[in-house]
Order: C-alpha cells, then sequence, then structure tokens
C-alpha cells in the first residue's frame, strides 16, 4: 500500500523479504537471484508475520520445509559451497530451541567461509510480555538473549528493534556474504512485535540490483616480493586450496603451474582443483593427504599457498615442511595472507596468479624436481589402486567403496562427505574425474552434514547440472545422528544416492583411542559400558520408511550393482554395507597431527603412545 510518496508501508517481515527477492548476481553472463530461496520451520516466532511475507514471495524465493533446523543450516551451507559462494539460501526458525538447533550449522558455515543467511525469531522488544514462552532471561541483563549467543558464529549480527534498521541491516549483511574476505554466515534477529510493525519504506529500497563479487587487485609491492622469493626457488611447491574454486581460478591455477612447472598439491577443501590425471597433480596433503604430495613437501623450499587457510590437516600440525620453507600466501583475507610469517599478496586468486605469472616471466622449475614429484606421485596410485582394490581375501572397507563408486560414477556427479573416517579415505582414495566435484566437509569436520548437506547440494545441482548424481559417502554413527534429509530428498523429489557404511559406531575415533594406547571405549557400540548386548540396527528398512529406495549388499561387487541401479533410479536410494572397524583402513600418507595425550598416566601403553606422539614435535614449525 503506498502512503507518501516515493514510499511503500510494509511490515518489517514484508520489507525483509521484499527485498531479498529484488536482490540478483550476474554468474557467466547469466542474471540470476542471488537468494536461491530458503528453509524454514515455523513456530510462534516466525510463523505469523515472516512466514506471511515469505507467501506471498513462494514463487520467487522458495522455501524448503526442513526437518531439523540443523539440517537446514548444512544444506544451506552446501548450496552455497555449490555455487562457490556466488549464491546463498536464509534459514528461518522461530524463537528459541528452533533458533538455537541452528547454531552448529552456523559455526559450521563460519569455519568454512560460507555465505548464509539466518532471520530468526526472537523475544518481544517492548518486553510488556515477559517472560514469554522459551525465553532465556538473565536476571542482571533482560536484552540478553539467546540469539546474542549466534555473535561467536556470525560474520554479521544484528538485532531489529524498529523496522527502519532493515535499510541499513539488509545490505550490510548481503555485502558481508558476497565479500571474499569476510564471507560468512549473517544473522538477524527478528523480535516478534518488531516484524509486524509498520515503516514507510523508500521505494527505492526494493528496486531490482545486480551484484557482482568483488576482485581486489593484489598490492604491486607484495607481488613483487613474493615473485622476488619465488623466483629463487630450487624446489618450489603450490599448495591449491578451495579459495581456488571460490576464485573461479582453475583455469588460472594450472596454466601458472604448467608455465612454471611448479607440483601442485591440493587442500581438503581444494580437492577437485585439478584431474587426478593431471600431470603436475602431486596429490593430497596433510594428515589425510598422501605420501606424494607429503614427501614433495618436505623438500620444498618456497611454498606457494593459494586460497588456503593452512589448518592443521592441511600443514600436520605444521610438521608437513622444512623448518627453513618459506611460505607465500596469496589470499583474499588478509588473516590468512599473513599465516606462519608467510609473504604475504592480500588478494584475488585470479588476478594474484596473473600477477605473480608476469612478474616471473621465464622462471621454470628444475626439470629434475618436478619429475622426481610424479615419480612419487605415480608410487601413491599404485598404492591407491591396490587399496581401493576388492580382490583377495580382504575385509570390506571404506576404500574399497570408494573405488566401486569412482569406477561407475559419471565425471560431473558430486561426491559428499564429512566428520568421521570417510574424510580421509575420500580424500586420500578419490580420483577426481572433473573439475569442482568433491565436497568434503572438514573445515568444521562436522558430522550429520553428510545427508543435509547432499540435499543441499542436489537442489543447487539440479538448477545447473540436472543430468548429474550427487553422492553421499556416510557413516552409521553420522547417519544415526542426522538422517531425516532422506526424507526431505524424497518430498522434494531432489534424488540422493547414499552408500550408507557401517562400521559398529565410531570407528575411526576408536582408532585414535587406541593408537594412543587406550583400550576401546564407548565408541564402537559393543564397547559401550552401558550397552548389554550390541545389535545392528536396519538401515535398511529404516531408509525404506522414509520413502527411499534402499538394500543391503554384502560385497563390493554387490555394491557395485546396486550402484547401478541407483544411477538408473528416479528417486533417493541408500545401499547398506557393513565394513570392518579395525582393518582396511588407509595407512599411508597419514602426516603428524597434534592431538592432546595424557602427560602421566597409570598405563604403559598410554605413556608409550605419549612418548611416540612428542618425539614429533621438534619438527614443529614456530609461527604466528
Amino acid at each position: 500500500m503506498t502512503t507518501i510518496e516515493g514510499t511503500m508501508r510494509l511490515t518489517t517481515a514484508q520489507a525483509i523479504v521484499r527485498f531479498l527477492a529484488a536482490q540478483f548476481i550476474e554468474i557467466d553472463g547469466q542474471r540470476i537471484r542471488v537468494c536461491g530461496g530458503g528453509f524454514g520451520i515455523f513456530g510462534h516466532g516466525n510463523v505469523t508475520c515472516l512466514g506471511e511475507a515469505l507467501y506471498d514471495h513462494k514463487d520467487v524465493l522458495p522455501l524448503y520445509r526442513g526437518q531439523n533446523e540443523q539440517s537446514m543450516g548444512f544444506a544451506a551451507a552446501a548450496y552455497a559451497k555449490y555455487h562457490l559462494r556466488q549464491r546463498f539460501m536464509f534459514c528461518t526458525a522461530s524463537a528459541g530451541p528452533g533458533t538455537a538447533n541452528l547454531f552448529t550449522a552456523a559455526a559450521l558455515a563460519h569455519a568454512n567461509r560460507l555465505p548464509m543467511l539466518m532471520l530468526c525469531g526472537d523475544a518481544f522488544q517492548t518486553r510488556l510480555p515477559d517472560p514469554v514462552l522459551q525465553q532465556l532471561e538473565h536476571f542482571g541483563n533482560p536484552a540478553l538473549g539467546l540469539n546474542d549467543g549466534f555473535q561467536s558464529v556470525a560474520r554479521y549480527w544484528d538485532r531489529i528493534t524498529h523496522p527502519a534498521q532493515v535499510i541499513q541491516s539488509l545490505p550490510a549483511a548481503l555485502a558481508t556474504m558476497l565479500d571474499p574476505a569476510d564471507c560468512g554466515p549473517a544473522f538477524i534477529a527478528l523480535p516478534q512485535d518488531v516484524q509486524g510493525w509498520t515503516y514507510d519504506y523508500p521505494e527505492e529500497f526494493f528496486a531490482e540490483r545486480t551484484h557482482r563479487i568483488r576482485r581486489v587487485t593484489p598490492d604491486a609491492g607484495e607481488v613483487a616480493e613474493a615473485a622476488a622469493l619465488l623466483s629463487s626457488a630450487k624446489r618450489p611447491m603450490i599448495i591449491a586450496g578451495g579459495g581456488v574454486q571460490y576464485s573461479r581460478a582453475v583455469a588460472e591455477l594450472t596454466s601458472f603451474a604448467e608455465t612454471h612447472n611448479i607440483p601442485v598439491v591440493e587442500t581438503i577443501a581444494g580437492r577437485a582443483n585439478l584431474v587426478a590425471t593431471h600431470p603436475l597433480n602431486i596429490g593430497p596433503i596433510g594428515v589425510t593427504g598422501s605420501d606424494s604430495a607429503n614427501a614433495v613437501a618436505e623438500e620444498a623450499d618456497v611454498i606457494l599457498s593459494v586460497g588456503s587457510r593452512l589448518q592443521d590437516f592441511t600443514t600436520g600440525s605444521w610438521t608437513a615442511f622444512a623448518r627453513d620453507a618459506q611460505f607465500i600466501s596469496l589470499n583474499a583475507a588478509r588473516h590468512d595472507a599473513g599465516k606462519h610469517l608467510a609473504k604475504p599478496v592480500v588478494g584475488d586468486a585470479k588476478l594474484g596468479l596473473q600477477a605473480l605469472g608476469d612478474a616471473i616471466s621465464g622462471y621454470q622449475a628444475a626439470a629434475e624436481w618436478t619429475k622426481s614429484a610424479q615419480k612419487k606421485r605415480k608410487a601413491w596410485d599404485q598404492y591407491v589402486a591396490d587399496n581401493v582394490s576388492a580382490e583377495g581375501n580382504r575385509p570390506n572397507s571404506y576404500a574399497q567403496a570408494i573405488g566401486v563408486v569412482n569406477e561407475l560414477c559419471d565425471p560431473r556427479d558430486r561426491v559428499v562427505t564429512a566428520a568421521g573416517g570417510l574424510p580421509a579415505e575420500v580424500t586420500a582414495n578419490w580420483r577426481t574425474l572433473d573439475i569442482g566435484t568433491v565436497d568434503v566437509e572438514f573445515g568444521f569436520s562436522c558430522m550429520g552434514y553428510e545427508i543435509a548437506g547432499g540435499w543441499g547440494s542436489r537442489i543447487a545441482q539440479r538448477e545447473k547440472e540436472p543430468d548429474s548424481d550427487t553422492i553421499v559417502f556416510v557413516g552409521d554413527g553420522a547417519y544415526l545422528l542426522m538422517n531425516s534429509d532422506i526424507y526431505s530428498s524424497v518430498l522434494t523429489e531432489k534424488k540422493l544416492i547414499i552408500l550408507m557404511l557401517d562400521n559398529g559406531g565410531f570407528a575411526v575415533i576408536n582408532k585414535l583411542q587406541n593408537n594412543s594406547g587406550h583400550e576401546s571405549f564407548n565408541n564402537l557400540i559393543k564397547d559401550c559400558p552401558t550397552v548389554p548386548e550390541a545389535f545392528t540396527v536396519d538401515f535398511e528398512a529404516h531408509a525404506r520408511a522414509m520413502g527411499a529406495n534402499a538394500e543391503t549388499v554384502a560385497s563390493p561387487a554387490e555394491l557395485g550393482e546396486a550402484f547401478k541401479r541407483a544411477k538408473a533410479a528416479d528417486k533417493t536410494s541408500v545401499i547398506v554395507m557393513q565394513v570392518d572397524a579395525y582393518d582396511g583402513w588407509t595407512t599411508e600418507g597419514h602426516a603428524w597431527w597434534e592431538v592432546g595425550t595424557p602427560h602421566i598416566s597409570e598405563h604403559e601403553s598410554v605413556r608409550e603412545a605419549h612418548a611416540e606422539v612428542e618425539s614429533a614435535r621438534e619438527r614443529q614449525r614456530r609461527g604466528i
């Protein structure tokens, strides 16, 4: 309804939704809404006002009804990752526990630098009905509430206490989510009364706008210093992180490496920057990496890190490199570019690689160095081929399942996994068939992301690549933690292929426990002291109850036939296979990883394990 000339009288909720619907982004010459829609569970804190506004825009901002707020957040994060942070989804939750359930997902998005907008109910701004249902009361600070806790897991946080604030808050939240350096989740608390209050908003606020992702040109001085160091390298190496894909700089990375003959290793987030057969792809690096990449890292004298935050699984808790190795870090975020006394090049990966390439024109790494790295990669490929093989009398393993699927999937199929033992096994054993087809969530290492993230990935994939599949690897522990989006995927006709690999509990943590000198305790179901008699869940029947196709197989060969049936099916399929909890793990390729171990213990095995862990500490770099 128009009131004052040039304004529109709307509720706060109506203004938020109308603004979101008017925001576009240009991607590869196509103009599309930057917000792909949302995930929502309604309650008294968001249904009457925000729900009313969303109903009037359901055709342009599709709302997916989740089964759990946490899994909605995971799905939104996976959607943003698929779209290389150029598009996002919102999540709306009711006041109280509904919003609290989003906390873990917000932390995941924050750790992975992924955009996600949270529109969450809050207590009444007037406080007239206080205390209200599900409100947390802080007697000495009545303004403090549950939503304030999200300040620790959001890149942008605000509470709308007056309708006019939307005019400032929403553009600021959007700018944060689309900024390469500050990208992450945005949280907006919406008091229940304020959602329905009205204001005469300027019509211009709702005019359609087209956004573009900012590309920051690196400083010429930083480029010159980095180029001087890199051109002096005898044994250079490139670490390719997830930021390479977010900057759409895969072609530039490939050209840079080929022009200068420099070996490339990939982080977990950077898997699928290069296909497995590229001659300069030396393999994944770090704790869950490859012998080839880690051996090259130990010998490299100058390391160019591109788009990586250099977390401990990449650096082997900073033992994976020579103590005197020098780092150059090209990153859009200043905080990441300066880690461990690296020479920083703050800027966009695409522009930075182009500038560095121009600055070291004519430089090439020694042929002997690169050939040595390639020889190591060839040996690693032979190990992986044997590791994933089902030949001989071997127990079923994660690696075998990965090998079967890798052999049968299409190049553009997307693989999703998270937490537990599967990230290590996929990172080490998966042979990338095409660029940008691997989503291993290990920034926050969050159990429960697998199926929910698969659903979010599939929503995005159907928009761009409807003929490809999303393939989820999940263990029984993570499945039991969060599985309801099997039902969501069936309801919304977003087909998934889910490999449910049952090893009887939290087997990878049991392995860590044993490797630290401890007896198995409370990780495998059979080792829980409060469990009189362990039994296996009928995962097939459970998945069927949520509407999916499901079958149980006994071997990798049977898994292959079941996978073919799942590829041909028109809805979600769950394939269940038992794997061994003790044997069949990938034993090669591991860098040292610092975990806290007891300095004293009554158990000799624990003392011995502690001494072994500490023996590697002398190789640890002392950075900042």
